[in-house]
C-alpha cells in the first residue's frame, strides 16, 4: 500500500486534485510568487537567458509534478547548480556567450540521461556516500561564489574582463566604493527588505513572499529613475577623496525578454561531445544536480507534516527526464528545490499539484505579460542571490558544523577551499580524500572503509538484533541501510554497538532518521554498548570511537534480552 493511499493521508493522482485543489492552488500561486524572480534571476548568473530558468521551473511543475516520487516538492532552477552551469557555458563557448549556451544545453541533456539511468538502477542512495561536512561545504563555497559574482551586479558595476574567482572577490571593495549609485540603490534596497523579513515574525506579514517584495520595490524604483531610457550624469561625492565618475543607467540594467515567449525557445549544439571540458560539464551537471535534488527531497521528507515518504529513485528518474526536456529547449537543469518546497509545506500544500499550479502560473505570467517581466531591475534579482548565498556560506553553517566536531569543521573548510581554488568536483574529492584520510588516522582498517560487518537477527517474534562490528562510516554503511528499510514495521529493533569500535557522524545522522521514522509507524528502537563509546563533541550525533579501556571487554553481551 503507498502512502498517499493510507487512511487519513492526501489522494493522490485525479483523486487528490479534487479532494485538495483549494489549498494546492492557494500554495501554488504563492510559490510561483517566489519562484519567478529567482528564476529570472538564477538564469542570468548562470550565464543562460532569462527565460531559460522560467522556461525549467514550467516542466518541473506542469511534467515532473505528474511522473515523480515525492508529494510536496516544488522542482525547478536552484542557485546551487549557478557554479556548475555558468562554469559549462564559459569553458564551452570559449568567449562566445551564446556558443557557450547552446553548449551547456547538450551537457545538459547528455547529464540528463545519466540521472535517468540512475534512477533506473536504483542509484538514490547513492547520495548517503558523500559525508554530510562535505556536502555543507560544497554548498557553503557556492554560496561564497555567487556572492562573489552578484555583489558586482547588485551595485551596477562589473569586474574586469577574464578575472579569476579570486579576482573577482578582490574588487568588491573596489565596487562598493565606485558603484552606479542609482542601480545600487535598488540593490541595497533589495537587501535590506530580505534582511528585514528574514527577522519578522508577524504571520500575516510573512504570507507575503520577501522575493515579491523585493521585486515591486525594484520595479517601483526603476520607474523613479527612468531605466527604460539611457542617460548619463557626473556624480560629485561629498567627500573631496573619493573620485569623480560618470554613471550610465538605462534598459541594460533591466531583464531582457522577448515579448513572444515560443522565441525564447534554443536548442542544443552537440558538436563538442567528443571534448574532455564537456564530459567534465556533463559529470558536474548530473553529480551535484542528482546530489542536491535528492537531499532535497529527503530535507522535505522531514518537512512534510503528513511524514510521507518520497520514492528517491522515481524522483530521481522523473527529474531527469524533465531535464532531458529542459535541455532540449534552452532550459536549466533543475532539482527539488528546498527553499520553495519550504514555502511550499508552510503555504499549506497537500499533493504533487501544488507543484502543477506553480508551474501553469508562471506559464500563463510569460504567455501575458512579458512587459512586466522586462521592468524588473537586474539589481534587485542579484539581491535575492547574494541574499541566498549568504545563507549557503553563513556563520551558523559553520558554527553547526562546529558543533558536530571540530574534524567536521576542518572537512567543511578544506572543502570550501578546495572549491574555491580548483572547480567543484576537485574540490568535493579532496574534502572526501580528507574525511578518509581522518578515518584511517582514528584506526579505520582498509578492508573496513568500503564494507560494514553486521548481522541481523530475530531474538522473538517482536524483537530484532542488530550488531554492528567494526567501524559503520560514510562509505561502508549503505548495505546496512538497505537492510533496515527491508525491516517489518512494529517491532522493538535493539541495536548491538558494544562491537563498533568507530560510528561516524553520517551514520549517527542515519540511525537518528531511521529511529524516528520507525518509531513513527508504531516501533521502538533501543540502543546498547553505546557507554563504550567516547564523543568529539558534546552533539548528540558526533562521531563516537571505543574506548581503548574498554576494547577487551566489549564482546560481551549487553542488549539484556
Amino acid at each position: 500500500m503507498s502512502a498517499a493511499s493510507l487512511p487519513g493521508l492526501p489522494k493522490s493522482g485525479l483523486a487528490g486534485l479534487i479532494e485538495n485543489w483549494r489549498s494546492d492552488l492557494l500554495s501554488g500561486f504563492l510559490v510561483f510568487l517566489i519562484a519567478l524572480p529567482l528564476c529570472l534571476g538564477i538564469s542570468m548568473a548562470s550565464g543562460f537567458p532569462p527565460s531559460a530558468g522560467i522556461i525549467t521551473a514550467i516542466i518541473g511543475g506542469l511534467l515532473v509534478s505528474r511522473i515523480n516520487g515525492s508529494f510536496i516538492t516544488i522542482n525547478g532552477p536552484a542557485a546551487g547548480l549557478i557554479v556548475v552551469v555558468l562554469s559549462a557555458v564559459q569553458e564551452l563557448g570559449e568567449g562566445d556567450a551564446m556558443a557557450g549556451y547552446r553548449y551547456a544545453l547538450a551537457a545538459i541533456v547528455v547529464a540528463s540521461v545519466i540521472q535517468i539511468l540512475m534512477g533506473f538502477f536504483k542509484a538514490g542512495k547513492l547520495s548517503s556516500f558523500f559525508p554530510a561536512s562535505v556536502i555543507h561545504g560544497m554548498l557553503a563555497a557556492i554560496g561564497i561564489i555567487i556572492m562573489a559574482k552578484q555583489i558586482h551586479v547588485m551595485l551596477g558595476t562589473a569586474p574586469e574582463k577574464g578575472s579569476s574567482l579570486f579576482s573577482t572577490i578582490a574588487q568588491i571593495p573596489h565596487s562598493l566604493l565606485n558603484p552606479n549609485h542609482e542601480i545600487a540603490l535598488i540593490g541595497l534596497t533589495g537587501l535590506v527588505i530580505l534582511i528585514i523579513w528574514s527577522v519578522v515574525k508577524n504571520p500575516i506579514l510573512k504570507m507575503i513572499p520577501a522575493p515579491l517584495i523585493v521585486v515591486l520595490a525594484g520595479i517601483g524604483l526603476a520607474k523613479y529613475f527612468d531605466l527604460n531610457h539611457e542617460h548619463m550624469y557626473l556624480f560629485l561625492p561629498d567627500a573631496h577623496f573619493l573620485p569623480h565618475h560618470e554613471e550610465t543607467v538605462g534598459p541594460k540594467f533591466l531583464v531582457a525578454i522577448s515579448e513572444n515567449f515560443m522565441s525564447s525557445f534554443y536548442f542544443p549544439d552537440f558538436s563538442k561531445v567528443a571534448t574532455l571540458a564537456f564530459w567534465e560539464a556533463v559529470i558536474s551537471i548530473s553529480l551535484v544536480g542528482s546530489l542536491e535534488s535528492l537531499l532535497s527531497a529527503m530535507a522535505v521528507d522531514k518537512l512534510d507534516p503528513y511524514k510521507r515518504h518520497s520514492n528517491l529513485d522515481r524522483d530521481l528518474t522523473a527529474v531527469g527526464v524533465g531535464n532531458l526536456l529542459a535541455g532540449l529547449i534552452g532550459g536549466l537543469p533543475m532539482i527539488a528545490e528546498i527553499v520553495r518546497s519550504s514555502a511550499n509545506v508552510n503555504n499549506g500544500a497537500k499533493t504533487q499539484w501544488a507543484n502543477f499550479f506553480h508551474g501553469a502560473f508562471l506559464l500563463l505570467f510569460v504567455v501575458l505579460f512579458p512587459r512586466l517581466i522586462h521592468s524588473i531591475p537586474l539589481a534587485a534579482l542579484a539581491a535575492l542571490l547574494v541574499f541566498t548565498g549568504f545563507r549557503l556560506a553563513s556563520p551558523k553553517s559553520f558554527a553547526s558544523v562546529l558543533l558536530i566536531g571540530k574534524e567536521q569543521l576542518f572537512m567543511f573548510v578544506v572543502t570550501i577551499i578546495g572549491v574555491l581554488a580548483t572547480d567543484l568536483l576537485i574540490g568535493v574529492g579532496i574534502g572526501i580524500v580528507t574525511k578518509f584520510a581522518i578515518h584511517m588516522l582514528r584506526g579505520v582498517r582498509l578492508n573496513n572503509l568500503f564494507k560494514i560487518h553486521f548481522v541481523i537477527e530475530p531474538q522473538s517474534t517482536e524483537q530484532v538484533v542488530v550488531s554492528i562490528v567494526g567501524a559503520a562510516i560514510f562509505s561502508n554503511f549503505m548495505s546496512l541501510k538497505t537492510a533496515l528499510a527491508n525491516l517489518e514495521n512494529g517491532k522493538t529493533v535493539i541495536f548491538q554497538l558494544n562491537n563498533a569500535y568507530l560510528i561516524d557522524h553520517t551514520v549517527m545522522e542515519f540511525i537518528h532518521d531511521f529511529q524516528h521514522n520507525y518509531e513513527s509507524q508504531g516501533g521502538h528502537c533501543q540502543f546498547f554498548g553505546m557507554e563504550f563509546h567516547d564523543t568529539f563533541s558534546e552533539h548528540p550525533l558526533s562521531v563516537r570511537r571505543m574506548r581503548s579501556d574498554n576494547k577487551s571487554r566489549r564482546k560481551s553481551d549487553h542488549y539484556g534480552v
